[in-house]
C-alpha cells in the first residue's frame, strides 16, 4: 500500500512539475520584454499595442495582440574607437571595395557583391537597420576606418558585433578583419591579402562550424608575419548557425595574454595567446639536426627470429589444411543420376535469337524438381574437415634481438629561429575593421559593431542593440502551447506523443490509486478451507497465547500436587510411628472394625493408581526454566 501511495506523489509531482515549466517558460518571454538593465526599454501603455476595438461582425475571438518594443538606436557612452549600428540607413562612412582578387578567372575575380543597409526580413523592431549581404556566390568587401588607430598596450581590446543569417548558412563567412595600420593600406583596394592584425567571427562550410580567431605573429628576429589559429571551442555552435535569430559575437583580448570568445554573453572559448594556439607563438629551443643521418648499422629490430632453432623432423609443411571426413557416409535416397539444374522445359527460344550471331541456345537452368525431396542430387563427396596433422609452414621462433639499439632519432642542436615573446597581445596597430567574404547563402545581417578598451562600455552598448532585439524577438516568440500546436500541425504524429504524454499519468494515478486488489469477504473463505490472512495470524497468535497460558497452569498444577503428596507422605509417616507406639490400640481398632481395614486397602489401592497417571508424562507439561 505505501508503494502505491509513493507512486502516486511521484506522479502528481510530476504533473505539477510539467505544468510549472509551462507558467514558467511564459513568465521568462514577458520578463525579456518587461526588464532591461539600464531601464531605458520602457513596455508600457505607449509600448504595448493592440487593436481596443473589433468589428461586431467578427464571429471568432481574436488573438490578444503581440507586444511591440519601440526601437532606440544604442549611443556610445564611454570610451571607444569605433561604433557602427546603421540607424542612419546610408552606408555612409563605409568603403566597398573596387579591386580584383589575384589568381581566379576574371569573371568572378571582382569584388562585385552588393551591400544594402535595410530592415531585417522579419523584424520585431522596426527601425534597426544594418548592414545586408545581398548577392550569394560572390566576392564581397566593404571597410571603414577607426576613429583613432588602436594600440595594444596596457588596455583591452573589446570587439563585437551581430550576426543574424536570416536564411540560413550552406557555406560562407561572416568574420570580421581588423585591419592592420600600414603607409599603403587603401580601403578601396581591399582584397584577401590586405594585411590584417586579427579576424574574427562566425564560419561555416557544410557539417563543420568555426568560430575564428585568427592573429597575425609578428617574428621578433625575420620580422616575417604568422597566423596563429585560437584552440577550437568545446562548446556546440550549431544552433548559433540554423536558427535564424540575431547573435552577439565579442572577442576579448587582455594584457596579460589571456583571451575570451562568447556569444550572445555567454563565454563558449577561453585560454592563452602562449599556449593555446596554434602553431606556437614561441618556437621550440632544440630542434632535430638536418645534417644527421643513421648509421647503416644502426639496428632498430626489437625482436629476430632465433637462428638456433631447427624445425623438427616430424613438421610437415604439405600436409593440407583440409581432409575428407573419412567416417561420412553418404545419406540415404541421394540421387546420383540426377543433376542440380536442369534447363528451364517451359523456356522458349527468342524469335529474334540468331544462332550464327548469339551462338545456340540453350534454355536457362532451373533448380531440379526431382531433388526438392531428396537428400542432394550429382555425385556424392564426403565432407572436408580441419586436418589435425596440419601445422602450416615451420617458421623459426621470435627472441629478444641481442643487438636492439632503439628507434633511431637525430641529435637536438639549438634551434638558430628560436625567439622568446612573452607578450604575444602586443600585436600590429590596426586603424580600420573590414568584411571581405564569399558566400553561397545572401542576406546575411551586420550591425552595431563595436570597438572598445571599456569593458563596462562594451556591454551598455550590447545591452541598447543587440539586448532590445533579444527582448522584440523573446515577446514574439509563441508560448509553449502554441509551439506544440504548431509543430503537431506540421507533423501530425506528434498528437500521439502529446495524447500518450497526458494519459498515461492519468491512467496511472487510477489504477495505482482508485484500484487495487479487492480483499475477499469472509462468507468466500467460508466456501474453501483456505483461511483468511488475518484471521489467521490472529488465531495463531492466540493459539500461541492459550498454549503458554495452559502450560503455566498445569505447572502451577503440578507444583500444588507435589506438595500435597509431600504432605500426604510425611502424613502418612507420623500415622505409622503412632501406630508403633500403640500396638494394642491398632489390634482392637483392627478387631472392631474389619470393615475400615478392608476400605483403607481400597483407597490405598487407588491412591497409587491416581499418582501414577498424575506422575505420567502424558499428562504432565515441561516445566519452563
Amino acid at each position: 500500500m505505501d508503494l502505491k501511495v509513493r507512486l502516486c506523489l511521484l506522479l502528481i509531482t510530476l504533473s505539477w512539475t510539467v505544468n510549472l515549466m509551462s507558467v514558467s517558460a511564459q513568465e521568462e518571454d514577458e520578463a525579456d520584454v518587461m526588464d532591461m538593465d539600464d531601464g531605458e526599454v520602457d513596455i508600457g501603455d505607449d509600448i504595448l499595442e493592440g487593436d481596443a476595438e473589433t468589428e461586431a461582425t467578427d464571429e471568432a475571438p481574436t488573438e490578444p495582440p503581440i507586444p511591440k518594443v519601440t526601437y532606440k538606436a544604442p549611443e556610445p557612452m564611454g570610451e571607444h574607437f569605433f561604433a557602427e549600428s546603421f540607424d542612419k540607413g546610408t552606408l555612409e562612412g563605409w568603403i566597398t571595395s573596387k579591386a580584383k582578387k589575384d589568381g581566379i578567372d576574371e569573371e568572378i575575380a571582382k569584388y562585385d557583391g552588393e551591400w544594402e543597409v535595410e530592415d531585417m526580413k522579419d523584424t520585431k523592431l522596426p527601425g534597426d537597420k544594418g548592414l545586408v549581404l545581398k548577392s550569394r556566390a560572390k566576392h564581397h568587401a566593404i571597410s571603414a576606418w577607426l576613429l583613432r588607430p588602436f594600440n595594444f598596450d596596457t588596455m583591452p581590446l573589446i570587439v563585437q558585433y551581430e550576426v543574424n543569417f536570416q536564411t540560413g548558412i550552406d557555406c560562407g563567412g561572416a568574420y570580421i578583419k581588423l585591419l592592420s595600420q600600414t603607409e599603403d593600406l587603401n580601403l578601396d583596394e581591399f582584397v584577401d591579402r590586405t594585411p590584417y592584425t586579427i579576424m574574427f567571427g562566425p564560419d561555416k562550410c557544410g557539417e563543420d562550424y568555426k568560430l575564428h580567431f585568427i592573429f597575425r605573429h609578428k617574428n621578433p628576429k625575420t620580422g616575417e608575419y604568422e597566423e596563429k589559429h585560437a584552440k577550437k571551442s568545446d562548446s556546440d555552435l550549431r544552433s548559433y548557425y540554423t536558427d535564424k535569430k540575431t547573435h552577439l559575437y565579442t572577442l576579448v583580448l587582455n594584457p596579460d595574454n589571456t583571451y575570451e570568445i562568447l556569444i550572445d554573453q555567454t563565454v563558449v572559448n577561453s585560454g592563452s595567446l602562449l599556449t593555446d594556439v596554434t602553431p606556437a607563438v614561441n618556437p621550440a629551443a632544440e630542434v632535430e639536426d638536418p645534417d644527421d643521418h643513421k648509421p647503416e648499422d644502426w639496428d632498430e629490430r626489437p625482436k629476430i627470429q632465433d637462428p638456433d632453432a631447427v624445425k623438427p623432423e616430424d613438421w610437415d609443411e604439405d600436409a593440407p589444411a583440409k581432409i575428407a571426413d573419412e567416417d561420412a557416409v553418404k545419406p540415404e535416397g541421394w540421387l546420383d543420376d540426377e543433376a542440380e539444374y536442369i534447363g528451364d522445359p517451359d523456356a522458349v527460344k527468342p524469335e529474334d535469337w540468331d544462332e550464327d550471331m548469339d551462338g545456340e541456345w540453350e534454355a536457362p537452368q532451373v533448380p531440379n524438381p526431382a531433388c526438392e525431396a531428396a537428400p542432394g542430387c550429382g555425385k556424392w563427396e564426403k565432407p572436408t574437415i580441419d586436418n589435425p596433422s596440419y601445422k602450416g609452414k615451420w617458421k623459426p621462433p621470435m627472441i629478444d634481438n641481442p643487438n636492439y639499439q632503439g628507434v633511431w632519432k637525430p641529435r637536438k642542436v639549438a634551434n638558430p629561429d628560436y625567439f622568446e615573446d612573452l607578450h604575444p597581445f602586443r600585436m600590429t596597430t590596426f586603424s580600420a575593421v573590414g568584411l571581405e567574404l564569399w558566400s553561397m547563402s545572401s542576406d546575411i545581417f551586420f550591425d552595431n559593431f563595436f570597438v572598445t578598451s571599456d569593458r563596462n562600455t562594451a556591454e551598455r552598448w550590447a545591452n541598447d542593440g543587440w539586448g532590445l532585439k533579444k527582448a522584440a524577438e523573446g515577446a514574439a516568440d509563441p508560448g509553449l502551447v502554441k509551439q506544440m500546436m504548431t509543430a503537431a500541425e506540421e507533423r501530425p504524429w506528434l498528437w500521439v506523443v502529446y495524447v500518450l504524454t497526458v494519459a498515461l499519468p492519468v491512467v496511472l494515478i487510477i489504477v495505482f490509486c482508485c484500484t487495487g486488489k479487492k480483499k475477499p469477504a469472509a462468507a468466500d473463505y467460508k466456501k474453501t478451507d483456505e483461511p483468511q490472512p488475518d484471521v489467521k495470524e490472529e488465531a495463531e497468535a492466540e493459539a500461541a497465547a492459550e498454549a503458554e497460558a495452559e502450560v503455566e497452569e498445569d505447572e502451577e498444577e503440578a507444583e500444588a500436587e507435589e506438595e500435597e503428596d509431600v504432605k500426604q507422605e510425611e502424613q502418612t509417616a507420623d500415622k505409622k510411628s503412632d501406630l508403633e507406639d500403640s500396638p494394642a490400640e491398632e489390634g482392637a481398632n483392627d478387631e472392631d472394625s474389619p470393615d475400615g481395614e478392608e476400605e483403607d486397602a481400597d483407597k490405598s489401592g487407588e491412591k497409587p493408581e491416581e499418582d501414577i497417571l498424575r506422575r505420567s508424562p502424558r499428562n504432565r507439561k515441561v516445566r519452563k526454566e
